[in-house]
């Protein structure tokens, strides 16, 4: 079976946690952080294709009780435009409760900025997601 690229994203309203994996070693690293701004369609757009990337993970946010939030309402509103390029990749939700806290428990003294701490959670996003499907 051939190795498949995956990208997860964890959107937030200023920056983008990003990691990369792949089916082989299904391990999720994390690969820094994009400003959530005009350009940043543009920006995800030339790592899926600089990485041959076949799935996107999004971490999909809910509260407490599993209920929508307004975050939630927002990641749908980017996965959307997005999902407008329609570029040659699936994109999917991935459940991404606590893994902001998770994140920074996992950096505890080592926090150089809140771009590190989204960029861990979307590894986080994309490891759950591997060991759920991969």
């Amino acid at each position: 079976m051939p190795s498949r690229n995956f990208l997860a994203l964890d959107v937030g309203e200023r920056r983008i946690g990003l990691a990369m994996a792949d089916s082989q070693v299904k391990i999720a690293i994390p690969f820094g952080w994009l400003e959530n701004d005009e350009r940043v369609i543009v920006r995800i757009t030339e790592l899926v294709l600089q990485h041959d990337i076949k799935t996107i993970v999004v971490g999909y946010p809910r509260n407490q009780s599993g209920e929508p939030t307004q975050q939630t309402e927002f990641v749908e509103s980017f996965v959307e435009r997005l999902a407008d390029i329609e570029l040659d990749t699936d994109i999917v939700f991935q459940d991404e409760s606590l893994t902001s806290v998770q994140a920074e428990q996992r950096l505890a003294g080592r926090i150089k900025d809140k771009g590190e701490i989204d960029a861990e959670a979307a590894s986080i996003i994309l490891q759950d997601y591997l060991e759920a499907n991969i």
